[in-house]
């Protein structure tokens, strides 16, 4: 049975721009709409506050809290369905500008200091069945995959109106940290033994401990991250897909569907529209960020799959680097009233990126709101809206 708001014990105060579990649900499942829902998915590319202090910022605008934005009261259960600790990390070179180390996976990875957040691997452990089988301890279940007091903070939480999250490793992603992307698209071909172990292990374990979480607490969220596509497309074709991936998600998640979860949600980069109707068959029913530089249009999706997919992000970063009359109008284009009924969050795609004028980010945001006719002097407030 799910829990209504009713019998909810909320302990903490509730904020303005603070969207609990119910509201949440609701909305993103094409129910009752109170209001739409505005966010920032991600926050700023580093470099860009310095840019806008120098622009006369205040510190509430550099930090995104003067802006108000919409975020979500969510826990994550303190449980671990991906690689569970790994193989010693360590420094291997530092010069001024990057730096060289070996990551858990045992890969050397490469960090440019001060203009990247995510590494570059510069190799990869598993190339065959024997490599793997050296790391794939890794991936099995064991009991140290649930954290002290994981199930009092998930039940508190969910007391006090916070939407229940967990998540599992990428279908794609997980075995792209693995084997590389290039070698991974050839072992779907030439290596599918390895390839359905690898996410036999991971899908195993993930179901091991979720099935625990759900009969404990309850989930209303499932998330998966992917990042498997370019402006080209997809990296791998529906085929693979429903083979591999397909597979290894509904085990997961037909498991959690029947215990009450609501949200199925992946994310994933560039362009994925040759690929949606291979992940709704495998469970999927919320994706973002919808990057329009790789040609995703939220308006185009939405009127084809309806209320199928809900859809997180979708206004373009870059014209926000462009001229005011740009911004308005690709927010009365994504913002339109057919896309206000619900199952469409919006927000930037990704990242602000360097060089947005902290004078367009006010008019984008302004213009926004009064679009959406929310409130245009909003109390402070902002919290990283992907998960």
């Amino acid at each position: 049975m799910q829990l209504t708001a009713k019998v909810y014990k909320i302990r903490t105060p509730v904020k303005p721009n603070e969207i609990l579990r119910d509201e949440w649900l609701a909305y993103m499942t094409f129910g009752h709409v109170e209001r739409p829902f505005f966010v920032e998915l991600f926050g700023p590319l580093i470099g860009l506050e310095d840019e806008w202090r120098a622009q006369g910022a205040s510190a509430q605008e550099s930090s995104l809290e003067a802006f108000g934005f919409h975020y979500l009261r969510r826990h994550h259960v303190q449980v671990s369905t991906g690689m569970l600790g790994g193989l010693p990390e360590r420094m291997i070179e530092e010069p001024d500008d990057y730096l060289i180390r070996q990551d858990r996976y045992g890969r050397r990875i490469k960090l440019c200091k001060g203009k990247a957040t995510i590494p570059l691997p510069l190799d990869y452990p598993v190339s065959d069945m024997d490599s793997w089988l050296r790391l794939k301890p890794y991936y099995e279940f064991s009991e140290k995959r649930f954290a002290e007091g994981w199930l009092e903070r998930a039940k508190a939480a969910r007391d006090d109106g916070a939407l229940i999250c967990v998540g599992i490793p990428g279908g794609f992603d997980e075995v792209r940290q693995l084997l590389g992307e290039e070698e991974l698209c050839i072992a779907y071909y030439e290596q599918p033994e390895l390839i359905h172990d690898i996410l036999e292990t991971i899908g195993s374990t993930a179901e091991q401990v979720l099935d625990r979480v759900s009969r404990e607490v309850g989930v209303d969220h499932l998330s998966v991250h992917e990042d498997m596509a370019g402006k080209s497309g997809s990296l791998v074709g529906p085929n693979v897909i429903s083979e591999f991936i397909a597979p290894y998600y509904l085990r997961v998640w037909n498991m959690l569907r029947s215990r009450g979860a609501k949200i199925f949600q992946q994310d994933s980069d560039g362009n994925m529209d040759a690929v949606i109707p291979a992940f709704l068959e495998a469970g999927l029913n919320c994706m973002f960020p919808m990057e329009p530089a790789a040609g995703m249009d939220i308006v185009k999706v939405r009127n084809l799959y309806g209320n199928k997919l809900a859809l997180m992000g979708g206004i373009d970063k870059h014209v926000l680097r462009q001229s005011k009359e740009a911004i308005r109008k690709e927010l009365e284009y994504k913002l339109q009233p057919s896309m206000r009924k619900g199952g469409a969050v919006f927000g930037l795609d990704h990242r602000i990126p360097n060089g947005t004028p902290l004078e367009n980010y006010r008019y984008y945001v302004k213009t926004a709101r009064v679009i959406l006719g929310l409130d245009p002097t909003p109390a402070a407030g902002w919290m990283r809206m992907a998960f």
